[in-house]
């Protein structure tokens, strides 16, 4: 779906697990994908893509994915893929149209009657003043 040359890897050392090997080796992976410019999908698919990603997308577009669950850096590559094409997964689907529905009598019945509560409350109130 997605081209892997759109995709950019940052290793770095990682806050997890490791033993002695952790303050060695850079396990950690930070994928980077740039929405914008992707070739690869659709606008819709780029604007909800966008809109879903929330804290994980820069301000120019690019999307970044850490990974540091595993303690090779092939497994938190492979886990930063595949929560991309997740998320990939859930923006390809266009959201479901909201059909409009009127309240039922006794939804509405029961708000004017809560409504009367209060008012019963409020104007008992006023004269303790």
């Amino acid at each position: 779906m997605i081209d892997p040359r759109e995709l950019e890897f940052e290793y770095y050392k990682s806050p997890g697990p490791g033993g002695q090997n952790v303050n060695k080796v850079s396990t950690a992976v930070r994928l980077r994908f740039d929405v914008r410019i992707s070739a690869s999908l659709a606008d819709d698919v780029k604007e909800r893509l966008i809109r879903l990603a929330g804290n994980r997308i820069t301000i120019d577009g690019i999307l970044i994915i850490e990974a540091h669950r595993y303690r090779t850096r092939e497994q938190n590559q492979q886990d930063a893929i595949s929560r991309l094409e997740a998320l990939l997964e859930r923006a390809s689907r266009p959201p479901k149209k909201r059909r409009a529905t009127r309240p039922t009598r006794t939804s509405v019945e029961k708000r004017l009657e809560a409504k009367r509560r209060r008012s019963q409350v409020k104007r008992g109130r006023a004269g303790e003043e």
